[in-house]
């Protein structure tokens, strides 16, 4: 099914290949408007979808339902490593082999996109809606969504704003922009219509010319896995079109477990360092940000947005485990035998109810100063 309000983009300033024509292949599960009902699924078949992939993602409220041959025991690909030495998985943003697989598996955006919206900081929205209500001469607002993956950062944000809004989504994966554009929001706060165009290209080399009209750029999760140059080139981009930033959940490098053990501070060391791995900056990304957007003239805040996962998130804490304890292995091979009595023992404390684990995150809203005169 076509979503009327769906559109694609098939050229723009970022260059590479558009996203797909349309939004086709879902099934009968999905509502008038294209978004998936609690407890329905979507799948794909239609243009830009991944030959073979996954074909049981839960809608909104729903529980997860894995890939065919999925192991209880196995990583979903985004939450861990990989398995392949030296790489890392992460979401597209580099020039990569178009057969290869999805870096992040939509089961793992799934998994994780309750937690991250109990997260996001919403003390960061009403500065963000001032100037917003303050741009000049505009009926509606034109959003950058930046590595939008299953598009749960429209999902959150859309519904908390007012007015008519235009929702560019950006990733490299096609078959996460197809999810993104069925499952989108179609209308704000206030009722006004929310529309959708999905654009299939390389976030890393944004460009002023890229954003030109956006009222806002937002990501998620996305500043840790950029250099100090994407984040320069990012903040320089948001500047030169005079837009704000809202960039969410970026890790801190901060982990509590509860109960605590003693391997949870090298775990965690060796998870950090992994995810400095090929200049990327990981926990150090939100300084960085800062730094380079204060660089560009833009008022910058931030704000605490921690994961607090319980007994009522358990699937979601043990494929973090999974993948946090992974990476540290795949940094420090040498903690392997120590790691693996660790994991087995708080996975067991997770599925008796007795684990709690506090991710911290940080939230960040750049005010770019505008170009047109706007307060």
């Amino acid at each position: 099914m076509t979503n009327p309000a769906t559109t694609t983009q098939q050229s723009g300033a970022i260059p590479a290949q558009p996203g797909p024509r349309e939004v086709t292949g879902v099934t009968d599960g999905v509502l008038a408007g294209g978004k998936p009902g609690p407890g329905q699924a979507v799948t794909t078949g239609g243009a830009g979808a991944v030959p073979g992939g996954a074909a049981g993602i839960a809608g909104p409220g729903s529980s997860v339902e894995f890939v065919p041959g999925y192991a209880p025991d196995a990583v979903i690909p985004g939450a861990g490593p990989s398995g392949r030495p030296g790489s890392r998985p992460t979401v597209k943003l580099r020039e990569a082999n178009p057969d290869d697989p999805p870096r992040y598996a939509p089961e793992w955006l799934e998994l994780r996109e309750p937690a991250d919206a109990a997260a996001r900081a919403h003390d960061l929205l009403d500065p963000l809606r001032i100037r917003l209500a303050n741009l000049p001469g505009k009926s509606g607002v034109v959003i950058h969504d930046l590595g939008c993956g299953t598009g749960s950062m429209g999902r959150w944000l859309a519904p908390l704003l007012d007015g008519a809004q235009h929702w560019i989504l950006h990733d490299r994966d096609p078959y996460l922009l197809h999810f993104a554009a069925v499952s989108s929001p179609r209308s704000a706060a206030d009722g006004s219509r929310v529309t959708v165009e999905t654009r299939r290209g390389d976030v890393a080399r944004l460009s002023p010319d890229a954003l030109q009209g956006a009222s806002l750029v937002t990501a998620s999760a996305l500043l840790d896995v950029l250099t100090r140059e994407e984040i320069d080139t990012l903040a320089a981009a948001c500047a030169g079109a005079g837009c704000p930033a809202l960039l969410t959940l970026s890790v801190a490098g901060r982990v509590e477990l509860t109960p605590s053990h003693p391997l949870d501070a090298e775990i965690a060391r060796a998870f950090n360092d992994h995810q400095r791995r090929d200049d990327l900056l990981g926990p150090d990304a939100v300084t960085a940000a800062a730094e380079a957007f204060s660089e560009h003239g833009a008022t910058v805040r931030l704000h605490p947005s921690a994961w607090r996962l319980g007994p009522e998130q358990a699937a979601l804490t043990e494929q973090w485990l999974r993948g946090w304890v992974g990476a540290a292995v795949e940094e420090r091979p040498e903690l392997r035998a120590e790691a693996d009595v660790y994991l087995t023992s708080r996975l067991a404390a997770c599925a008796a109810g007795e684990l709690r684990v506090t991710v911290h995150h940080v939230d960040l809203l750049a005010l770019s100063r505008p170009v047109d005169g706007a307060s």
